[in-house]
């Protein structure tokens, strides 16, 4: 694999908002990200800056973005982390528990999926919540839609577990988003 997996850089936004626009158009979109390609068409140019530098190794630092470039610098994937404390915002309606990373906008272009790139965008996702100091994050969590296995065979993989925790699909309380973690190790 000749891949880079490395953080967005602030002015990288074009490749950024072109790879997330992919994603959308992905068949499995519908039930893994909450948002249309149609909606990501309509956003302009400077939310997608503002997006990508909040996201950066030059951002804040509460979220950052991971992608994986080939050698013609073309993007192949990418994973999103956001650090999340119990007296932060909630996410799908819930607040943290504890000190924890929450792993979003995950995809993998369809012609290089399985050649490991997802499993080294979730070691650098993983490496850099680990990385933090105080405070300690305990655990990296996600969400998977229920009707999304192939995403759920790929956590399992390599490490999450399912924790019997869910909530309700935003836009679709009738399904629901499954819970996984790993621990710290």
């Amino acid at each position: 694999m000749d891949y880079v997996t490395r953080a967005v850089r602030a002015d990288e936004w074009r490749s950024a908002k072109e790879l997330r626009l992919a994603a959308l158009q992905d068949p499995a979109a519908p039930v893994a990200f909450l948002e249309t390609y149609e909606e990501g068409l309509e956003r302009s140019d400077d939310f997608w800056r503002e997006r990508t530098v909040g996201a950066s190794e030059e951002g804040e630092g509460r979220v950052r973005q991971f992608i994986a470039e080939a050698p013609d610098g073309s993007w192949a994937g990418t994973v999103t982390v956001l650090i999340e404390r119990p007296d932060g915002d909630t996410v799908f309606g819930q607040a943290a528990a504890a000190h924890q990373a929450h792993v979003v906008g995950v995809f993998v272009r369809p012609e290089v999926r399985g050649e490991g790139l997802a499993e080294e965008l979730f070691r650098a996702g993983t490496d850099w919540a680990w990385s933090l100091g105080e405070p300690v994050i305990e655990r990296v969590r996600l969400y998977v839609h229920e009707d999304n296995p192939r995403a759920a065979a790929l956590y399992r993989r390599i490490g999450f577990v399912p924790t019997g925790e869910s909530v309700p699909m935003p836009g679709d309380p009738t399904a629901r988003e499954l819970e996984y973690a790993v621990a710290r190790p």
